[in-house]
């Protein structure tokens, strides 16, 4: 399958947080996320399923991976485990210091506006989007070409 034909995985906003996040993907570190699951209804959008394969794109609009979905779960905030904590890869320490790294995001200007509520608010009933995947492989950003990563 061609890069053009995956669909997109955006992690954040393009910026220091995004290039944190794919820097994080691309070492390895990072084999989970979080999304809210009223994006996915705001955008019509189906929820993503194991086996899916998306391109990584970056803050500069280059695929840079490709990763596969393994698991996806709908859960309450309040049940997100330590584990999928730890393998978010954003050096989080516990379950509390996760959450509140995201709900600084989910609180963000950016956000309340892509959702279209300036007041929007996360607590532990709002239901989110828990993925896991693994790194499939690396994009050359020059050539496009990609190298499979062992695993």
């Amino acid at each position: 399958m061609e890069l053009d034909d995956l669909p997109r995985a955006e992690f954040a906003f393009p910026g220091p947080l995004r290039d944190q996040l794919v820097a994080a993907i691309l070492a390895g570190a990072k084999t989970s996320t979080t999304g809210l699951l009223l994006g996915y209804e705001r955008e019509g959008e189906p929820l993503p399923r194991a086996g899916q394969r998306s391109v990584v794109i970056d803050s500069a609009e280059r695929p840079v991976a490709v990763i596969e979905l393994t698991e996806v779960r709908v859960v309450r905030l309040a049940d997100v485990d330590l584990q999928h904590a730890l393998d978010e890869g954003e050096g989080d320490e516990s379950v509390a210091e996760w959450r509140a790294g995201h709900e600084q995001f989910w609180h963000s200007p950016e956000v309340r506006a892509e959702l279209g509520d300036p007041d929007f608010t996360v607590d532990d009933d709002t239901l989110v989007v828990a993925e896991r995947f693994r790194l499939v492989s690396t994009v050359d950003s020059a050539s496009g070409a990609e190298t499979p990563v062992d695993g």
